[in-house]
């Protein structure tokens, strides 16, 4: 207990023995449940992770699976970390600080396609393991020559993270509700874009209408997610 009488907070996971409690050398490890957890996310979405079902996967009983993960909480931040090991990071930044970020991002963006439960996963966790932290170790190593101060360098990984989070959210998304929909994508469109004809001939909104008309055809993602994180990345560089 604390000095006030209240119990003590928690610590994260990293910072815990790998198993609590006693008994034989177990047959698997925390980065074994983090992988089991990982592969029901990746087959079923976050909703079919639980302790239970974790537990079967590594073959263990669900109380015997609180002795190296005491909360649920801390299985999603092994989760997170796990996935944060799939970046691959160059032995050394290449001296660009831009194109190192703006590959991050591209990193990032393919893993959380191949992941699509981490964009909701990330956010709330903010828990840093040793994945994490050797990300954040190559961010800061790349944006040494950048003229930024050390907070402005914080606050721009968490921009570009956050840049990311958003375009792939929004992505997925998108893709939900074509799978979802009775109608195709060019369907859709069309029904859109004759909607938006009819607002545009009205007159009621001049602005949009003018926008609208300048506005070019949707181009490819890749691109679009490209220039969006390049305008984030010269924003800063402007601060430098």
């Amino acid at each position: 207990m604390a000095a006030s009488g209240r119990a003590a907070g928690p610590d994260v996971i990293w910072a815990l023995p790998e198993r609590t409690g006693r008994g034989p050398r177990p047959a698997y490890t925390r980065d074994d449940i983090a992988e089991a957890a990982v592969r029901i996310a990746d087959e079923a979405g976050m909703d079919a992770v639980s302790m239970r079902r974790v537990a079967a996967a590594v073959g263990c009983g669900t109380m015997s699976l609180y002795n190296y993960v005491p909360r649920k909480e801390d299985l999603v931040d092994l989760m997170v970390d796990r996935v944060a090991g799939e970046y691959e990071l160059p032995g050394k930044p290449s001296g660009d600080w831009r194109a190192d970020m703006l590959g991050l991002a591209r990193q990032g963006r393919a893993l959380m396609h191949r992941h699509p439960w981490l964009p909701a996963a990330v956010l709330p966790t903010g828990a840093l393991g040793p994945n994490g932290l050797r990300y954040m170790e190559f961010c800061l190593a790349a944006l040494e020559g950048s003229g930024l101060d050390d907070g402005l360098k914080i606050e721009l990984i968490g921009m570009v993270n956050g840049a990311v989070i958003s375009y792939v959210s929004s992505e997925l998304a998108t893709a939900r509700q074509r799978r979802a929909s009775e109608h195709t994508a060019e369907q859709r469109q069309a029904a859109q874009a004759g909607y938006l004809a009819r607002i545009v001939a009205s007159g009621d909104y001049p602005h949009l209408s003018r926008t609208f008309a300048a506005a070019p055809a949707a181009g490819d993602p890749d691109e679009t997610f490209d220039r969006l994180l390049g305008r984030v990345l010269a924003g800063y560089a402007a601060a430098c």
